[in-house]
């Protein structure tokens, strides 16, 4: 796959990946409403973690399995309309150990559920615990599910089968919005924990047919001698300790949140899910089309075409992420309210998730270039390295978090979620140069002009914001028409000022503007 048709997937799987958060979102907005940041999210929200390990963190887009897979089978590939024997041989005893392994881990956990809600919410009620117990042992089979639609994950886009890895996820989300909306009041948190297990079953059922037309049969093999598998092993291995002892970070803020007033939990989640919704378009579009190209080029030994892609995918995000920040630091508050503010959600929870998010949006750029830098590592089959600056980072989450969470709450807990991820860029960064010097000081220039024209425009958004709502009022419907002509007037003074500095994602983009332009009027004149 050529850089254009890199870039044009990115695009497609963009535009899916913006559908499936805007679902997702609404089915945050749903729950939010019925549950508001109460004891009975805390509880979902405490135990979905576990489940999430392997059905997020692991399993899902850019986690270990898919990207191992990518890795190791898109060296594999061939141009036979079926599998070599050894390559569909390998590919099953991977998904049947997956399936073994996570089934014991399964009923490990379920038979648990009650120590590890004390573990995970040191600090909270009896009856906090309770609940977090019922609604884990419902949600324990998805530790199974999670593993093995990771895997397929990653065959399908090996096999450069995207759109239905890309649709999947919406389908979790449609299924507690229906359930929510049908018998959210009835039977409470249970409800979100049942859904969440039949979403996750669903997610599954439907990646079977792109395993099935890649030309894979299932057998139930088990060679764990197999040369793919035991690749498999040495890059999976410190890659899933890597991503589970990155969540360990996530257990290090349960418990200072579980110390905190009830539905702080539930209010950092909220505010995690809205910082998710550009960073995972932006994130999962470019790595589902890019990441193939990296392990591709490592293994031809194109070192210039490697940095090459990394340059371009890195300004780009970069190029896109700034303004974001901006949008979600100023409008916080105003977007929480117009979109949550109903139902059980009032006013306090709309402050407490606007703390959050504040301290959480300034995480975005640090964000979207480490997992740039990770994925170069694993194109390269290191894992171990990402891993240890994962383990590295629990220190500093946990000495973080009691040094912050004092002085500012919620807003501690986030705050140092954004400094642990600059920690982990910083290091990412200075231990690549082992495998590969990439250049970094050539995407230097532009960052610092997308630095530059950031401020430009935050001051704009800043008087616009305080203009508009002197002229129009704070009303809802005015607010939002607020956020809408201002987000809208300085994305596009953003862009001509990044057009004036030179900044290359924006001159590309309007070259691809201006050729769309001209062949719409070369075939309208013919």
């Amino acid at each position: 796959m050529n850089l254009r048709s890199i870039f044009k997937v990115a695009g497609l799987i963009g535009l899916i990946t913006v559908l499936s958060k805007v679902i997702g979102f609404f089915r945050d907005v749903i729950i939010a409403g019925a549950y508001g940041a109460s004891l009975t999210s805390d509880a979902y929200f405490y135990a979905y973690q576990i489940p999430a390990i392997t059905l997020i963190i692991l399993g899902g887009l850019g986690g270990p399995f898919h990207t191992v897979t990518v890795s190791v089978f898109s060296k594999q590939q061939t141009q036979s309309p079926r599998p070599p024997s050894e390559v569909e041989k390998a590919l099953n005893s991977f998904l049947n150990i997956t399936g073994i392994g996570f089934l014991a881990i399964t009923v490990l956990i379920f038979f648990n559920s009650g120590l590890i809600a004390q573990l995970i919410a040191a600090g909270g009620s009896p009856e906090l615990h309770q609940m977090i117990s019922e609604q884990l042992k419902i949600m324990s089979p998805v530790i199974l599910v999670g593993g093995i639609v990771g895997i397929l994950f990653g065959i399908s886009n090996v096999y450069e089968k995207f759109l239905l890895t890309a649709v999947s996820p919406i389908v979790t989300s449609i299924v507690i919005i229906v359930a929510v909306l049908l018998a959210g009041g009835q039977y409470g948190g249970l409800v979100l924990a049942w859904a969440t297990l039949i979403g996750a079953v669903l997610q599954l059922a439907i990646q079977v047919p792109a395993y099935l037309d890649a030309g894979f049969r299932y057998k139930f093999d088990l060679d764990f001698k197999d040369k793919n598998v035991k690749k498999i092993g040495e890059i999976l291995f410190p890659a899933a300790l890597g991503c589970s002892v990155g969540q360990i970070n996530v257990y290090v803020d349960m418990f200072f949140a579980s110390q905190l007033p009830e539905g702080s939990w539930s209010a950092i989640g909220y505010a995690n899910r809205i910082f998710q919704f550009p960073v995972g378009v932006l994130i999962t579009a470019m790595m589902i089309s890019i990441f193939p190209a990296f392990s591709k080029l490592v293994g031809n030994r194109d070192w210039q075409n490697l940095r090459s892609y990394f340059h371009k995918g890195i300004k780009y995000l970069w190029f896109a992420s700034f303004p974001v920040l901006v949008f979600m630091a100023v409008f916080a508050y105003e977007a929480i309210k117009i979109l949550f503010e109903r139902g059980n959600f009032d006013a306090a929870d709309t402050l407490m998730v606007t703390e959050a998010l504040f301290f959480l949006s300034f995480a975005i750029i640090f964000y979207v270039a480490r997992d740039t830098l990770t994925r170069v590592f694993y194109a390269f089959d290191d894992t171990k390295t990402p891993f240890l600056i994962a383990a590295i980072s629990i220190f500093f989450k946990a000495l973080l978090n009691f040094i912050l969470v004092g002085p500012l709450g919620i807003g501690g807990i986030c705050l140092s979620t954004v400094i642990v991820s600059l920690i982990n860029g910083l290091f990412l960064a200075f231990l690549i140069r082992k495998k590969i010097d990439l250049h970094f000081y050539q995407v230097l220039p532009d960052f610092i002009k997308i630095a530059a024209i950031t401020i430009v425009m935050t001051g704009f958004v800043i008087f616009s914001k305080d203009l508009l709502t002197d002229l129009l009022g704070d009303s809802k419907l005015y607010t939002a028409l607020n956020i809408i002509i201002t987000c809208s007037v300085a994305s596009v003074l953003y862009f001509m000022l990044a057009l004036l500095l030179k900044i290359g994602p924006a001159i590309q983009l309007a070259e691809k503007i201006r050729l769309k332009f001209v062949q719409k009027k070369d075939y309208e004149t013919n």
